[in-house]
C-alpha cells in the first residue's frame, strides 16, 4: 500500500495509474502467505484498489491545478517564466532547501530547454517529489485558500502621495501608539512616486540617498499568506507629473536623470525603460494579487443617508450627452482567444512591404487563459473628434474623458489626437518650432505653454493657442482662474472621477467663467462609454439620484494577476508602419489573432488568467450568498473578450450551490439601467465586473451615495492567502494639498483608512490567534461610528475642523471605547487615563489645532515633502502630541 502511494506521489504519473495495479500486486503478492480467499482482508484490500486508484487519479489532477496556480503566484514579473530568484522564493515558501547551491542545481534541472528561465511545463514536470503535497495542503477540498496561523503578521501601512500622504503624518503615530498594546506592529512602506523614482536609479545616487524598492518588497509579500497591506491612494503618474517629480527631486540634490521623451541612444532607451516602471498605474498591478470586493460599510451608508451629500438637480431640458464612435474603435475590432494548453505567443507586425518586425518576442500563457487584441483607427478617431466639434450646440461644453493614468500607453495617444484636432491651426503654424522645442501633444497642450516660456516667440505662440480656444466651441475647464482646460494635461480629467463629478453636478462641467454648463462628454471607445450614456439619460428622465434614498451598489472586480490591464503595458503599441499586427503561437506558427493597421494606429493586447476568473466567480457567489443581494455580471455578447468570459462564468457557476441566489449576466448598458432602477427603489446591487469597469463604478456610485469614493473600503483577498485593504480613491487629493499649503486646512477624510485598519486588525487577530487585536478592531469600529454620528469628520472650509482634528476625535473615542470594554482588563486599565487626558484636554487641543488654520504652510515639497516640516505642519498640537507620544513610548515601540 505504501509502495503504491509512493509511486502515486512522484512526478506526474506519466504511467497511467491503472497500469500500476498489476505492479503493486506483483510487489505485494510475495508477502502474502498461501492462497487468499475472497473473505481474506488482503482480498478485500485488492478489491478496493480500483477505487483507490480512481481517487488518486483525481487527486493528481488537482495537484497539477494547484501547482500551476503556485507557478502563477511565484511568477513575480508576470512573464510566464521563473528566474532563479523566483525559484528560491518558491522553495522557501514550500519549506524546501533553498540555499544557493540547491537553487542552482534545481534551476539547472528544471530549465530543460536551457533558455535561462523555467516555464510552466518544466515546473510541472520536474519539481521535487513531495512538492505537490506541500502546495496542496494550502487549499481545502473546495479549492479555497486556507487561513494560515502565522506567529508574526505585521500590518503594512503604505506612504503614498498628496493628501493621503500628508494625513499619514498625523494618523500613523496614533495607530501605532494604540495598536502596539495589542501586540500589533504597523510598519510603513514608501510607495510614493518620488520613492519609486529613486528606487529605479540607485546607481545615480549617493549611498545615503538610496532607498529600498518598497514596492517590489510589497509585491513579493502580496504572494505570501502573511500579507496584511493597507494601500492608500497613490499617484498614477502621467508624463507631466513624472517630469514635475523629477524636477523636484533634482532640486533637492538627487541626481536622477532627465526623462528622455524622444529616446534614441541605448542609454536613453534604458533610462526611459526604468521610468516606464513608474508611469501610470504602476503600483496596482504589482500589489493586486487578488480580486476586489469593494463595498460601503453599513454605518457609513446609514450616516450618508442621514446626512446626504449634495447631488445637483437635473433638468429635463438638459442638453448634456455622451458622444462615442460608431466604428474604428477598440470595441469594433476586438478578437479573443482561449489557450488550450500552456504556450507562448509573439506579437509581430508584417509591414505592407513584407518586412516582419517582432514587437514582443515572448508572452507565455497558461491553460484556459484568455487573451484578446484590438486597435483604434486613428484616422477615424480624428474624424470623430472633428465631427463632434462641428456638431456642438450653443450653450454646451466640449469635454474629453479618457483614462491616461491607468491606460498609460494608449490613452495619452488618443488624448494627443484630440489636442491636434482642437488646436490644429496653431500647431500647423508652429510645427517646426514645436518640433525643435520637443513639444509632445500626448502630454496635452500644457506642454506647449511650458516649453515656449522664455522663448522670443512666446507671446505670438500663446496668442495663436488662445485664438484656437476662442474660435472653437467652448471647452470645459479644470481651473478657469489659471486658464487650464480639459486638454491641458491628460491626467487632469480622468474618466472615472470626472464623469462621477459631472453626474453629481447635474450633468454639467465648468466654463471659463467658473459657472456650470451642460456638456457633451466625448468618450471615443464604445467598450464602456455606453454606461455613462445610460446614466445621463436616466437622470434627464428621472432626476437626480437622491443620496438619502438610493440603495448601496457594491462591486466584485476581476483584477488579480494583472487581469484586463488594457493599454497600460508592454503589449500596447503605436503601429510603426502600415501592415498586419499578428499574435502568433511560437511553437506551431499559427496566427491566433490579426488586424490590418495603418501607421499610427493604437494596437493593444491583454491577458486574463483562468485562476483569477474562477476566483472572481466564487467571490461573486459568496457575496450574493452572504447578502441576499442580486449579483450582476456586466458582460456583453457583442465583445469577443466578453463572449469568452460569459462561457467561463456560465461553466464555473455550476461548481457552486446557487439555489435561491439572483445571479445574472447582462450587457454593461442593461446592467447599468438595472442597477439604477434598483438604486432609486432603495435596493442594493452587487456589480460583478472586469478591471476597467471596477475602476469606473467604484468612483461613480460612491460619489453619488457618499459624496466621495474615499469612504469606500476595498477588501482584496489575495490568492496566496493574505489580504490587502484599499482605502478609496484620491481624485481630489491635489486640490486638498493646494488648500493646505495656502490656508493650512486639510479637508482629506481619513475614514477609508480608519475602516481599513479595523479590517486589518481583524485579519491579524484571526491569523495570529490574537484576541487583543480583535478588541482593538471592534473598539475602533465603535469609535468610527461615534465620530461620524457626532459630526467630527473634516469640514471643507478653513477655521473649521479638518483632517487633524478628526484624528484627535478618533483617538478620544477609541480610547473611551477601550476603557469601557470588559474583555481585556489590561487594555481597559491602560486606556482609562489616556481617555481621561484626551477628554480633559479637548478645549486646549482644539485651540492649538485651530490656531494654525488660515496660515500658509511650507512642507518642503509636493512629491517629496521634508518629513521634519511636514510632521510639524500635520502635528501642530503639543498637547495631543505629548499624550500620543507618551502612549507610544509606554508601548515599547
Amino acid at each position: 500500500f505504501r509502495f503504491l502511494i509512493a509511486i502515486a506521489m512522484v512526478g506526474h504519473l506519466k504511467t497511467p495509474l491503472r497500469a500500476l495495479v498489476p505492479v503493486a500486486r506483483q510487489r505485494i503478492s510475495p508477502i502474502a502467505r498461501g492462497p487468499i480467499s475472497a473473505a481474506h482482508p488482503r482480498a478485500r484490500f485488492f478489491s478496493g484498489l480500483d477505487d483507490l486508484v480512481k481517487q488518486r487519479a483525481e487527486a493528481a489532477k488537482q495537484e497539477l491545478v494547484v501547482l500551476a496556480q503556485a507557478f502563477q503566484r511565484y511568477d513575480g514579473d508576470g512573464n510566464g517564466a521563473l528566474d532563479q530568484a523566483e525559484i528560491k522564493q518558491a522553495l522557501q515558501d514550500l519549506k524546501l532547501p533553498a540555499d544557493e547551491t540547491e537553487v542552482s542545481d534545481l534551476f539547472a534541472k528544471l530549465d530543460v530547454n536551457k533558455d535561462g528561465t523555467v516555464e510552466l511545463t518544466e515546473w510541472l514536470d520536474n519539481m521535487p517529489a513531495g512538492t505537490k503535497l506541500r502546495v496542496l495542503q494550502k487549499a481545502d477540498e473546495y479549492g479555497r485558500t486556507i487561513k494560515f496561523e502565522i506567529h508574526d503578521v505585521k500590518i503594512i501601512y503604505t506612504y503614498t502621495d498628496e493628501a493621503p500622504m500628508l494625513a499619514t503624518y498625523s494618523l500613523l503615530p496614533v495607530l501605532r501608539a494604540f495598536c502596539r498594546f495589542a501586540g500589533v506592529k504597523i510598519m510603513k512602506k514608501d510607495i510614493s512616486v518620488a520613492a519609486r523614482i529613486l528606487a529605479q536609479f540607485p546607481d545615480y545616487l549617493q549611498p545615503a540617498q538610496r532607498v529600498e524598492d518598497d514596492l517590489a518588497t510589497l509585491g513579493t509579500l502580496a504572494k505570501h499568506p502573511a500579507a496584511n497591506i493597507i494601500k492608500l491612494p497613490n499617484i498614477s503618474a502621467s508624463v507631466p507629473q513624472l517630469l514635475a517629480a523629477i524636477k523636484e527631486l533634482q532640486g533637492k540634490g538627487f541626481a536622477v536623470p532627465d526623462y528622455p521623451e524622444d529616446a534614441k541612444t541605448d542609454e536613453e532607451l534604458e533610462i526611459r525603460a526604468r521610468y516606464a516602471k513608474v508611469l501610470g498605474s504602476a503600483v496596482n498591478p504589482v500589489l493586486r494579487e487578488g480580486n476586489s470586493d469593494r463595498r460601503v460599510a453599513a454605518p457609513v451608508k446609514a450616516y450618508a443617508q442621514k446626512h446626504p451629500p449634495r447631488n445637483g438637480e437635473w433638468s429635463s431640458d438638459s442638453k448634456s450627452s455622451v458622444a462615442m464612435m460608431k466604428d474604428g474603435d477598440f470595441f469594433s475590432s476586438e478578437q479573443s482567444y482561449v489557450a488550450k494548453e500552456p504556450a507562448s505567443v509573439r506579437i509581430e507586425l508584417v509591414t505592407s512591404t513584407g518586412e516582419t518586425q517582432v514587437l514582443k518576442a515572448k508572452t507565455p500563457m497558461l491553460t484556459g487563459e484568455v487573451i484578446d487584441s484590438s486597435f483604434m483607427n486613428v484616422e477615424k478617431l480624428k474624424s470623430f473628434y472633428k465631427k463632434e466639434l462641428e456638431s456642438m450646440e450653443p450653450g454646451v461644453l466640449f469635454s474629453l474623458h479618457l483614462k491616461a493614468t491607468m491606460m498609460k500607453i494608449s490613452d495619452p495617444v488618443l488624448f494627443g489626437h484630440c489636442v491636434e484636432v482642437f488646436y490644429k491651426e496653431a500647431l500647423e503654424k508652429h510645427r517646426s518650432l514645436f518640433r525643435e522645442l520637443g513639444v509632445d501633444t500626448n502630454n496635452g497642450i500644457g506642454d506647449a505653454y511650458t516649453k515656449i516660456k522664455g522663448h522670443p516667440k512666446q507671446a505670438e505662440v500663446e496668442a495663436d493657442l488662445d485664438a484656437c480656444v476662442k474660435n472653437q466651441p467652448e471647452i470645459a475647464y479644470v481651473d478657469s482662474r489659471k486658464g487650464i482646460t480639459n486638454l491641458h494635461v491628460p491626467s487632469d480629467v480622468i474618466i472615472d472621477a470626472s464623469m462621477a463629478a459631472a453626474v453629481r453636478d447635474s450633468g454639467r462641467m465648468w466654463t471659463k467663467d467658473d459657472t456650470l454648463c451642460d456638456t457633451k462628454f466625448v468618450i471615443p471607445d464604445r467598450c464602456y462609454a455606453g454606461i455613462y450614456d445610460v446614466v445621463v439619460k436616466d437622470c434627464q428622465k428621472n432626476g437626480k439620484l437622491d443620496a438619502a434614498k438610493i440603495g448601496a451598489t457594491s462591486n466584485v472586480g476581476l483584477m488579480a494577476a494583472k487581469a484586463e490591464e488594457y493599454g497600460s503595458h508592454d503589449k500596447t503599441f503605436t503601429a510603426p508602419a502600415a501592415g498586419t499586427m499578428r499574435v502568433v503561437d511560437r511553437k506551431s506558427g499559427e496566427v491566433l489573432m490579426s488586424h490590418d493597421v495603418s501607421e499610427g494606429d493604437v494596437w493593444r493586447m491583454c491577458q486574463t488568467k483562468d485562476g483569477p476568473i474562477q476566483d472572481w466567480v466564487k467571490l461573486a457567489v459568496v457575496r450574493a450568498r452572504s447578502t441576499g443581494v442580486p449579483a450582476v455580471f456586466w458582460l456583453t455578447e457583442q465583445r469577443a473578450h466578453d463572449r469568452n468570459l460569459i462561457a467561463k462564468v456560465t461553466e464555473y457557476l455550476k461548481l457552486y450551490d446557487t439555489q435561491g441566489l439572483d445571479i445574472r449576466i447582462m450587457s454593461p448598458e442593461e446592467a447599468m439601467q438595472f442597477t439604477l432602477d434598483r438604486a432609486r427603489q432603495g435596493l442594493d446591487t452587487i456589480t460583478v465586473t472586469g478591471n476597467v469597469l471596477r475602476d469606473y463604478l467604484t468612483d461613480l456610485f460612491p460619489i453619488l451615495e457618499l459624496g466621495t469614493s474615499a469612504k469606500m473600503l476595498s477588501v482584496v483577498p489575495l490568492l496566496a492567502g493574505g489580504g490587502m485593504f484599499e482605502t478609496g480613491a484620491g481624485g481630489s487629493a491635489p486640490k486638498h494639498v493646494q488648500q493646505f499649503e495656502k490656508e493650512g486646512h486639510l479637508r482629506w477624510d481619513s475614514l477609508g483608512e480608519f475602516l481599513a485598519v479595523s479590517v486589518a486588525l481583524e485579519d491579524v487577530s484571526e491569523k495570529t490567534n490574537n484576541p487583543q487585536a480583535k478588541i482593538m478592531a471592534d473598539t475602533l469600529s465603535d469609535a468610527v461610528g461615534k465620530l461620524m454620528n457626532s459630526g467630527k469628520s473634516p469640514k471643507r472650509k478653513v477655521m473649521e475642523l479638518d483632517n487633524r482634528g478628526s484624528h484627535y476625535y478618533l483617538a478620544l473615542y477609541w480610547a473611551e471605547a477601550l476603557a469601557a470594554q470588559t474583555e481585556s482588563q489590561t487594555l481597559q486599565e491602560r486606556f482609562k487615563p489616556v481617555a481621561q487626558q484626551l477628554k480633559s484636554s479637548e478645549p486646549k487641543i482644539l485651540g492649538e489645532l485651530i490656531s494654525v488654520e488660515g496660515q500658509s504652510q511650507d512642507i518642503g515639497g509636493y512629491y517629496m515633502p521634508d518629513p521634519f516640516l511636514a510632521s510639524q505642519a500635520l502635528r501642530p498640537s503639543p498637547t495631543f502630541n505629548s499624550i500620543i507620544d507618551a502612549l507610544l513610548a509606554a508601548s515599547g515601540w
